[in-house]
Protein backbone atom coordinates (compact mmCIF):
# COMPACT_ATOMS: atom_id res chain seq x y z
CA UNK A 1 0.00 0.00 0.00
CA UNK A 2 1.72 3.16 -0.93
CA UNK A 3 1.96 6.33 1.23
CA UNK A 4 -1.53 7.63 -0.55
CA UNK A 5 -3.44 5.29 -0.63
CA UNK A 6 -2.57 4.57 3.29
CA UNK A 7 -3.21 8.53 4.03
CA UNK A 8 -6.32 8.12 2.58
CA UNK A 9 -7.70 4.62 4.43
CA UNK A 10 -6.44 6.23 7.74
CA UNK A 11 -8.39 9.48 6.90
CA UNK A 12 -11.50 7.36 5.90
CA UNK A 13 -11.40 5.44 9.24
CA UNK A 14 -11.02 8.76 11.00
CA UNK A 15 -14.42 10.50 9.58
CA UNK A 16 -16.40 7.00 9.61
CA UNK A 17 -15.32 7.60 13.72
CA UNK A 18 -16.48 10.94 13.86
CA UNK A 19 -20.16 9.58 12.54
CA UNK A 20 -20.42 5.89 13.84
CA UNK A 21 -17.87 6.19 17.19
CA UNK A 22 -16.26 3.55 18.34
CA UNK A 23 -18.19 1.19 16.08
CA UNK A 24 -16.75 -0.64 12.91
CA UNK A 25 -17.99 -1.05 9.26
CA UNK A 26 -16.55 -3.12 6.87
CA UNK A 27 -19.02 -2.27 4.10
CA UNK A 28 -21.50 0.75 3.40
CA UNK A 29 -25.00 0.76 2.68
CA UNK A 30 -26.83 3.33 1.69
CA UNK A 31 -29.67 4.09 3.62
CA UNK A 32 -31.28 6.59 5.73
CA UNK A 33 -30.94 6.90 8.91
CA UNK A 34 -33.51 5.79 11.82
CA UNK A 35 -32.22 9.02 13.69
CA UNK A 36 -32.13 11.88 10.96
CA UNK A 37 -34.78 14.34 11.83
CA UNK A 38 -38.07 14.29 9.75
CA UNK A 39 -37.93 16.74 7.27
CA UNK A 40 -41.38 18.57 7.93
CA UNK A 41 -43.18 21.36 5.63
CA UNK A 42 -43.31 24.68 6.15
CA UNK A 43 -46.53 24.85 8.00
CA UNK A 44 -44.74 22.37 10.25
CA UNK A 45 -42.29 24.48 11.57
CA UNK A 46 -42.11 23.02 15.16
CA UNK A 47 -39.45 20.99 16.22
CA UNK A 48 -40.95 18.28 18.37
CA UNK A 49 -38.50 16.80 20.63
CA UNK A 50 -37.86 15.10 23.90
CA UNK A 51 -35.35 16.10 26.51
CA UNK A 52 -33.06 13.64 27.67
CA UNK A 53 -31.01 15.05 30.72
CA UNK A 54 -27.52 14.28 31.39
CA UNK A 55 -26.64 13.29 34.75
CA UNK A 56 -23.44 14.04 35.82
CA UNK A 57 -23.10 11.44 38.73
CA UNK A 58 -21.33 14.24 40.69
CA UNK A 59 -21.67 14.55 44.36
CA UNK A 60 -22.87 17.80 45.96
CA UNK A 61 -21.62 18.19 48.72
CA UNK A 62 -23.51 21.44 51.36
CA UNK A 63 -20.96 23.78 52.38
CA UNK A 64 -19.51 22.90 55.45
CA UNK A 65 -17.05 22.43 57.98
CA UNK A 66 -14.65 20.26 55.60
CA UNK A 67 -16.04 21.76 52.17
CA UNK A 68 -13.32 22.38 50.25
CA UNK A 69 -12.16 26.24 49.48
CA UNK A 70 -13.28 27.45 46.45
CA UNK A 71 -9.87 28.17 43.67
CA UNK A 72 -10.11 31.60 42.44
CA UNK A 73 -11.09 30.99 38.96
CA UNK A 74 -14.07 29.17 40.61
CA UNK A 75 -14.76 32.33 42.36
CA UNK A 76 -14.78 34.81 38.79
CA UNK A 77 -18.07 36.88 38.49
CA UNK A 78 -17.06 37.47 34.48
CA UNK A 79 -15.53 36.21 31.59
CA UNK A 80 -12.44 38.45 31.23
CA UNK A 81 -11.55 37.57 34.93
CA UNK A 82 -11.86 34.42 34.61
CA UNK A 83 -9.66 33.47 31.27
CA UNK A 84 -6.81 35.54 33.56
CA UNK A 85 -7.13 33.21 36.02
CA UNK A 86 -6.94 29.62 34.02
CA UNK A 87 -4.84 31.19 30.50
CA UNK A 88 -1.52 29.65 32.27
CA UNK A 89 -3.17 26.46 32.96
CA UNK A 90 -0.67 23.62 33.22
CA UNK A 91 -3.58 20.31 34.29
CA UNK A 92 -2.41 18.11 31.43
CA UNK A 93 -0.14 17.80 29.37
CA UNK A 94 -1.47 19.52 26.43
CA UNK A 95 -0.01 22.54 27.83
CA UNK A 96 3.59 21.61 26.21
CA UNK A 97 2.69 21.94 23.14
CA UNK A 98 0.90 24.90 22.53
CA UNK A 99 1.28 28.38 21.22
CA UNK A 100 -1.66 30.33 22.77
CA UNK A 101 -4.40 29.14 24.97
CA UNK A 102 -7.80 29.49 23.42
CA UNK A 103 -10.01 30.41 25.82
CA UNK A 104 -12.64 31.12 23.63
CA UNK A 105 -14.54 34.02 22.13
CA UNK A 106 -18.01 36.01 21.65
CA UNK A 107 -20.48 37.46 23.20
CA UNK A 108 -20.29 36.94 27.19
CA UNK A 109 -24.19 36.73 27.42
CA UNK A 110 -25.46 34.69 24.86
CA UNK A 111 -28.20 32.54 24.43
CA UNK A 112 -26.11 30.67 22.05
CA UNK A 113 -22.82 28.48 22.69
CA UNK A 114 -21.16 26.54 20.11
CA UNK A 115 -18.79 23.66 21.54
CA UNK A 116 -15.98 22.46 19.53
CA UNK A 117 -13.38 19.54 19.48
CA UNK A 118 -10.03 21.56 20.29
CA UNK A 119 -7.45 24.38 18.87
CA UNK A 120 -6.22 23.62 15.38
CA UNK A 121 -2.94 24.80 14.16
CA UNK A 122 -4.37 28.58 12.79
CA UNK A 123 -6.48 28.94 16.24
CA UNK A 124 -3.25 28.36 18.61
CA UNK A 125 -1.49 31.01 16.01
CA UNK A 126 -4.11 33.30 17.25
CA UNK A 127 -5.36 32.27 20.20
CA UNK A 128 -9.05 32.39 18.60
CA UNK A 129 -11.33 29.26 18.31
CA UNK A 130 -12.25 27.97 14.46
CA UNK A 131 -10.96 30.72 12.60
CA UNK A 132 -9.63 28.92 9.95
CA UNK A 133 -11.27 26.72 6.75
CA UNK A 134 -13.57 25.44 9.25
CA UNK A 135 -14.25 28.79 10.95
CA UNK A 136 -15.36 30.12 8.24
CA UNK A 137 -17.68 27.48 7.32
CA UNK A 138 -18.87 27.49 10.89
CA UNK A 139 -19.87 31.41 10.35
CA UNK A 140 -21.76 30.45 7.04
CA UNK A 141 -23.47 28.04 9.03
CA UNK A 142 -24.85 30.19 11.73
CA UNK A 143 -25.38 32.55 9.35
CA UNK A 144 -27.58 30.21 7.08
CA UNK A 145 -30.17 29.67 10.53
CA UNK A 146 -29.83 33.70 11.19
CA UNK A 147 -27.03 34.14 13.74
CA UNK A 148 -24.15 36.26 13.66
CA UNK A 149 -20.93 35.19 14.69
CA UNK A 150 -20.43 38.18 17.07
CA UNK A 151 -24.07 37.55 19.19
CA UNK A 152 -23.03 33.56 20.20
CA UNK A 153 -20.35 32.32 22.01
CA UNK A 154 -17.80 29.84 20.72
CA UNK A 155 -15.67 27.44 22.63
CA UNK A 156 -13.85 24.22 23.30
CA UNK A 157 -13.75 20.97 24.85
CA UNK A 158 -10.21 21.58 25.35
CA UNK A 159 -8.65 24.86 25.53
CA UNK A 160 -4.55 23.79 24.21
CA UNK A 161 -4.43 22.46 20.76
CA UNK A 162 -3.30 18.44 20.67
CA UNK A 163 -0.17 17.64 19.21
CA UNK A 164 -0.92 16.99 15.35
CA UNK A 165 -4.13 17.98 15.96
CA UNK A 166 -5.38 14.22 17.37
CA UNK A 167 -8.02 13.91 19.09
CA UNK A 168 -8.02 15.05 22.89
CA UNK A 169 -7.84 11.91 25.21
CA UNK A 170 -10.13 11.53 27.76
CA UNK A 171 -8.49 12.53 30.98
CA UNK A 172 -7.61 15.61 28.83
CA UNK A 173 -11.31 16.11 28.22
CA UNK A 174 -11.52 15.52 31.42
CA UNK A 175 -9.21 18.33 33.39
CA UNK A 176 -10.54 20.87 31.03
CA UNK A 177 -14.29 20.04 31.45
CA UNK A 178 -14.66 22.23 34.77
CA UNK A 179 -13.39 25.28 33.05
CA UNK A 180 -16.43 24.80 30.23
CA UNK A 181 -18.88 24.38 32.63
CA UNK A 182 -17.72 27.69 34.72
CA UNK A 183 -17.73 29.14 31.30
CA UNK A 184 -21.39 27.65 31.25
CA UNK A 185 -22.91 29.10 34.43
CA UNK A 186 -21.17 32.33 33.35
CA UNK A 187 -22.75 33.19 29.91
CA UNK A 188 -26.18 31.13 30.91
CA UNK A 189 -26.39 30.15 27.47
CA UNK A 190 -30.15 28.77 26.64
CA UNK A 191 -29.16 26.94 23.91
CA UNK A 192 -25.68 24.24 23.13
CA UNK A 193 -24.67 22.80 19.97
CA UNK A 194 -22.01 20.23 20.13
CA UNK A 195 -19.87 19.96 16.84
CA UNK A 196 -18.78 16.31 15.95
CA UNK A 197 -18.60 13.47 18.09
CA UNK A 198 -15.55 14.52 20.44
CA UNK A 199 -17.43 17.64 21.46
CA UNK A 200 -20.66 15.66 22.17
CA UNK A 201 -18.90 13.22 24.34
CA UNK A 202 -16.28 15.38 25.72
CA UNK A 203 -20.16 17.26 26.92
CA UNK A 204 -22.50 14.64 27.41
CA UNK A 205 -19.94 11.86 28.78
CA UNK A 206 -22.24 9.16 26.44
CA UNK A 207 -20.83 6.43 24.20
CA UNK A 208 -22.86 6.63 21.34
CA UNK A 209 -22.19 6.95 17.59
CA UNK A 210 -22.98 10.55 16.24
CA UNK A 211 -25.91 9.10 14.48
CA UNK A 212 -27.54 8.20 17.47
CA UNK A 213 -26.65 11.38 19.42
CA UNK A 214 -27.92 13.65 16.25
CA UNK A 215 -31.85 14.44 16.34
CA UNK A 216 -32.69 14.29 19.93
CA UNK A 217 -32.45 16.81 22.85
CA UNK A 218 -30.39 16.66 25.45
CA UNK A 219 -30.03 19.22 28.80
CA UNK A 220 -26.80 20.51 30.79
CA UNK A 221 -26.90 23.08 33.18
CA UNK A 222 -29.83 24.23 32.43
CA UNK A 223 -29.30 24.31 28.51
CA UNK A 224 -30.61 22.38 25.57
CA UNK A 225 -28.47 20.57 23.61
CA UNK A 226 -28.33 19.63 20.27
CA UNK A 227 -25.61 17.92 18.39
CA UNK A 228 -24.59 18.12 14.68
CA UNK A 229 -21.44 17.53 12.36
CA UNK A 230 -18.12 19.22 13.04
CA UNK A 231 -17.48 21.73 9.90
CA UNK A 232 -14.21 20.14 9.17
CA UNK A 233 -15.71 16.93 8.69
CA UNK A 234 -18.51 18.70 6.59
CA UNK A 235 -15.38 20.25 4.87
CA UNK A 236 -14.47 16.54 3.65
CA UNK A 237 -17.69 15.48 2.85
CA UNK A 238 -20.16 17.42 1.33
CA UNK A 239 -22.40 14.86 1.28
CA UNK A 240 -23.08 15.30 5.50
CA UNK A 241 -24.20 18.61 4.70
CA UNK A 242 -27.79 17.97 3.93
CA UNK A 243 -28.30 16.17 6.95
CA UNK A 244 -26.49 18.78 8.95
CA UNK A 245 -28.74 21.01 7.87
CA UNK A 246 -31.87 19.91 8.81
CA UNK A 247 -29.80 19.92 12.15
CA UNK A 248 -29.25 22.88 12.10
CA UNK A 249 -32.63 23.99 10.82
CA UNK A 250 -34.05 22.08 14.07
CA UNK A 251 -31.13 24.19 16.53
CA UNK A 252 -33.07 26.95 14.79
CA UNK A 253 -36.77 26.18 15.40
CA UNK A 254 -35.93 24.71 18.68
CA UNK A 255 -34.27 28.23 19.95
CA UNK A 256 -37.62 30.33 18.27
CA UNK A 257 -39.34 27.84 20.88
CA UNK A 258 -37.59 28.79 23.81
Amino acid sequence: MNNELKNKFIQSLKDQKEIFGDELFTSVVKTESKHTPEVKSEKEDKFEYEVEKIDEGKVREEPGLFAAPKSDWEKSTNLKEFEKHICNCTKCVLHKGRNKFVFGSGNPDADVLVIGEGPGAEEDKQGLPFVGRAGKLLTDMLKAINFERDEVYIGNIVKCRPPGNRTPLPDEMDTCLPYLKKQIELIKPKLILCLGLTAAKGLLKKRESLTNLRGKVYEFEDAKVLVTFHPAALLRNPNWKRPAWEDLKNFRKLFEQL
